[in-house]
Formats: C-alpha cells, structure tokens, sequence
C-alpha cells in the first residue's frame, strides 16, 4: 500500500542514524597508534625526605602506566574491536550527518534485539521501542513531518496521516514494511560486526595525545585521509579496552558518537495497547 511505502520509507532514515552513521564510522576509525612515551620528571618523595622550603613547586603525582605500552597499532586496534564486540550492551548518544540530514540519537541497545531511544531530525523527536520483536515508534509532528516530507509524501496524506497517529505509538510487527528495517537499530551483534568489516582502515593510524571521555582515560587514535577527512576514536585505558568515543571531522558524513552504559541491563516498555495503532490500519492516510 501507498502508505505503507512512504513510512517505510520514514522509517529507514532512522535506520540509517545508525546503520549508515555510527557503525561504518566505528569501523573506520577502531585503529591503534603508536604507544606515548610516560613524561619524566615526576617523582614522589621518598619517607623521611626534606620538606619542601615555603614557595617552592609542588611535583605532580606519577601518571598511572600505559597499558598500551608495547603494543603495535594493529594490536591495540584488534583489542579495542574484540572487546567491543563482546559487549551485551551499551548506549549510543550524539550526531551524525546521513544522506545530508543532521540526526540525532539517543539509543540503548542489548544482545537480545531490544532497544529504547529517542531520535531528533531537524526541530522534531521521535523515541523508538523494540522487545519481542514488535518495534513502536512515536514522533511529535515535526519529526513525523520532516521524515514523510524527506520521501515525497504529499501534504493531504502527511495531514491525514498525522490525525492517526498524532500523540500515538505506531506498532510494526514482524513481517511488515519497515519491522526488518528498524529492526536493525536494536540489533547490536550486527551493529557491532561492521566494526571488522574492512580491517584495512586499521592501519595507518597514529595515536594522539591520551585524555578523558566521562572521567575514564582513553587512549586516542586517529586516522586521515586525503582530502582532509579525519577520524578519531577514544578507546577506554581501564578495563575492558571498550571504544568510548568516535568522531568524524570532515567528508560527506561528519558526527560524533559516545559509547557508554557498557553491559548495564536495558529496560524496555511496551506501550499500552490503547495509545498504539497497528501499521496495518493504515492505507493513503485513512484507516484500512
């Protein structure tokens, strides 16, 4: 049905937040650089020593060690993916440029294909739940009409549209036109396979200044491209060597995605069925 096309159609731009957006990005960019040397000079004073005479400078404490150290850049970027990979969840936070269009997502995701979240496109938002393999999705008007304008709908169906599912959940069952498509938001063991899609953008890289992504250093690992596309990935320096941080400066599809949440259970809601209405019901803008 016409209809079912068109939200179809809606429905695979938000796919494509993260299809298209932080998976390849990951991918480019879960490299490793060179280790950073430790910086001399900063020494403790040993029991029993001098104090230190009025006005004079205080040292800095010793920097913790760089358990990278030793390691090649393939090395540190195989770590970084592996781990990665064998997370049971985690959150995705920021934006992305897809096709051209700013997005923005908030998205948590486990390994059983549930998922909850919200996704902005230019002024509207739109929070998308998926458990069971049922995925409802509710947009405020600008969302709704930024994503059925951006596929050609026509202003009468977006009007008519809009008055049945205004203040509503749409559910999408399996099987039906954008149920695979969203499905793919929420499928984590896919998202996170791209990471090893082309090993080749592993290499290359240099390792830049080591800093913080929400108080956990990270090592930061860079990779340029002619042209001037940069990509530079933050992987964590405690624990698990998860991927805490992406950002693509330059190219078609610039934007900034923080992992976090890293294995914490995600709790997901269906909505009640009163504020739901089947995608099914829906044929041109008017109830089936």
């Amino acid at each position: 049905m016409a209809s079912h096309r068109k939200l179809r159609a809606a429905a695979v731009v938000c796919a494509a937040v993260v299809v298209t957006g932080p998976a390849p990005l990951a991918a480019r960019a879960a490299t490793a650089g060179q280790a950073a040397a430790v910086p001399p000079g900063a020494a403790a004073l040993a029991p029993g020593a001098a104090a230190l005479a009025p006005g004079a400078a205080v040292l800095a404490p010793s920097p913790s060690p760089d358990p990278f150290a030793g390691l090649t850049p393939d090395e540190i970027g195989e770590r970084a993916v592996t781990a990665t990979q064998s997370a049971t969840s985690l959150r995705m936070t920021g934006k992305v440029v897809s096709e051209g269009q700013p997005l923005g997502i908030d998205f948590s995701v486990n390994d059983k294909d549930e998922c909850t979240g919200l996704i902005k496109i230019k002024d509207g938002t739109a929070e998308l739940r998926r458990l069971d393999h049922i995925t409802y999705m509710k947009g405020d008007e600008d969302f709704w009409r930024a994503s059925m304008a951006s596929q050609g709908m026509p202003e009468p169906q977006i009007t008519a549209t809009l008055e049945l599912i205004k203040d509503r959940w749409l559910k999408i069952a399996p099987g039906q036109a954008g149920s695979e498509d969203l499905g793919g938001v929420c499928d984590l063991k896919s998202l996170l396979a791209d990471l090893d899609k082309d090993k080749e953008q592993r290499r290359g890289l240099t390792r830049g200044p080591d800093a913080k992504v929400g108080g956990t250093p990270v090592a930061t690992l860079v990779k340029k491209k002619p042209g001037g596309e940069t990509t530079t990935v933050s992987v964590s320096e405690r624990g698990k060597t998860y991927i805490l941080k992406m950002v693509k400066k330059g190219g078609k599809e610039p934007g900034a995605i923080v992992l976090s949440d890293y294995d914490k259970p995600v709790h997901v809601k269906a909505p009640p069925a009163d504020e739901t209405v089947d995608l099914s019901k829906l044929d041109g803008g008017a109830p089936a």
